[in-house]
Order: structure tokens, then sequence, then C-alpha cells
């Protein structure tokens, strides 16, 4: 098949590459140019410009959107609006909000222009393994482009998951439970490092081992221990933990729907505060113990460590608290 991707991240142009080794015919398009140059020299027909992309497509044309939700998605898929015909397709594989995706397929739909939603997952490694694809749309689009999915995915790797939106929400959900497990996994190996037997336990080894047979081995926890054979106590790596926005959208799901997600949520809190220095509901919270029960604070630059580990802690935890 031969189909237009717009976006040439990490992601889209893996998937461009996976598709040609497949033997789909890709046309590529990137806001930067240098990016399209990087396929041109792969043997890929590159484009200039939405407009140029669409012209280098039969109809009816398959154009895959894969860039950051948001604006970005948003006015590119406006653009392609007034560009496409009847009977064209518009894929759109970043992770976009469910909802936005409703709004879409109705918009597009007056001009006659079909639309999937495709929450996509595999990361840097979907090229070798291929991708995870989660699709929503209409039945009949969907089978119209599923030798494309079928190409990018491992085998059973893939699924229809029902109406416009139903794509990103399952995708939605997945990621807010990979943030529950990436987190389960950093504090149990804190609580491994920061032990007694933590200057003797190889981290490395301990995943490796869970790997080989462990009910919580996984290919997130073969990552971890890939990421300690580079750097055992991970010293060159800050502790500022991103979000793209998923698991804020499952945990007002869960709000929503009245359903309990306090592991999900927790884990998305403790993200914001990778990204703050000093967090003032913890400078609150020491005030308080000053206060009321005479604790230490530590002023600006002092170690406060002393009074926050091991037996200091359960000391104080005998006065006032």
């Amino acid at each position: 098949m031969k189909l237009g991707i717009a976006g040439m991240g990490r992601m889209g142009a893996n998937m461009a590459r996976r598709l040609k080794n497949g033997g789909h015919d890709v046309c590529v398009f990137d806001i930067a140019p240098e990016k399209t140059e990087t396929m041109v020299k792969e043997g890929f027909e590159g484009c200039g410009s939405p407009e140029e992309l669409v012209k280098k497509l039969d109809s009816p044309r398959i154009i895959w959107v894969m860039l950051p939700a948001g604006n970005v998605t948003g006015n590119t898929i406006s653009r392609l609006k007034g560009l496409l015909e009847k009977g064209d397709i518009i894929i759109e594989g970043g992770n976009s909000y469910y909802k936005d995706d409703i709004k879409r397929a109705e918009e597009l739909s007056k001009s006659g222009i079909e639309y999937v939603d495709a929450g996509v997952s595999g990361g840097i490694w979907g090229l070798k393994n291929g991708y995870a694809i989660m699709a929503g749309g209409k039945k009949e689009v969907f089978g119209r482009i599923e030798p494309l999915i079928k190409t990018l995915a491992p085998e059973n790797g893939y699924m229809y998951c029902g109406s416009h939106g139903a794509g990103h929400f399952v995708k939605m959900i997945h990621n807010g439970i990979e943030y529950a497990i990436m987190e389960a996994y950093g504090e149990g190996f804190g609580i491994l490092k920061a032990s007694e037997y933590g200057k003797d336990i190889s981290l490395e080894k301990v995943a490796g081992m869970w790997n080989a047979g462990s009910v919580v081995k996984s290919w997130l926890l073969e990552l971890l221990e890939g990421a300690f054979k580079k750097d055992s106590n991970l010293e060159n790596i800050q502790g500022y933990v991103g979000d793209s926005g998923e698991a804020r959208w499952t945990v007002k799901q869960a709000v929503d729907t009245g359903v309990a997600a306090d592991v999900i949520a927790a884990s998305l809190f403790k993200r914001f505060n990778s990204r703050q220095k000093d967090v003032f509901a913890d400078k609150v919270a020491a005030a308080l113990r000053n206060e009321f029960g005479g604790h230490a604070v530590a002023k600006q630059g002092e170690d406060a460590r002393s009074d926050s580990q091991g037996a200091g802690e359960a000391k104080h935890a005998e006065g006032a608290e």
C-alpha cells in the first residue's frame, strides 16, 4: 500500500522504516527539512510540505499523522482537511485525548474524510520488535488500513477497539498502568539500594534474575536492567520525570466514572514532585512539625537527613506526632 506519514520524529521515522521494510510505499514529510532529508537518503520519497505530500498520493489517500498531541497535531489535521478529498483517510497516531478524536472525526466527516485514532506503543524499539496498535473509528475504514497496521505490529499485537476515540482511550489506560508499574519498580529498587545490603547487591543482577522467571518480570524490567548496566547507580541521570498527559486523563476518567485508581494517581503525583526542587507542601509540613512538636527545621543549604532517616525519625515519632 502507499501512504504518507507526517512527522519524522523517533516514532514516525521508525514506523516509516518498518512499513518500507514490509513492502509498503511511504512518502514522508516533517516540518524540519533535515529530518525529511535524512529519510530521503535512506530511499524514501520526501515532501517539503503537506500540499506536496497530498499531491504525491493517489486517491483514496492515506496519511498517518505522527506528531505530538495538542496544537501541532490539531493544526496539521486542519491543514490536511483543506487538501484532502472525500474517501481519503487520516490516521492520528499521537497520544491525543480521545474526546478530541471524536470532535475531529465529526468535523472531517462533513467533508467526507475518514478518521482513525491509533494509539501506538513500542517506543524506539518498535522498528525491531513491532508496535502495539489500538485503533478506533469505523470498522470498515479500519479494514482498509489493516494491512499497514499488521505490518507495524508484532503477531497478535494490534486490535480494533471500537468507534472514534476508542483507540486512544485504550492507549490512555495503557499509559496510566505504565506509570504505576514504573513507579513500583522505582520504589522497590530504591529500598534495595538504601538498605544495609545495598552496597553489595547488584541492582542489574537483581533485575536480570527477576526477569528470568519471577512474577514481576516484564519488558520494562529488561530495559531497567540495561539502564543499570550502563550506569549501576544511575548517577548520571537526573530524577526529573516528565509526563505526556495520558495518566492525567486516566485519573480524570477514574474520577468521572467513580473508579478508584489510587496507585495510578499516586504515580502521577510522584512525577509532579520530581519536577520541583523544593516542594512548598513539604515546607508547610516541616514548619508545622516545628510549631507543634519543636522538631528541628533544616534551613536552606543545610543537611536535613539526620532528622529523617531510620531511628532518628522513629524517635521523633514518639513525640507529638
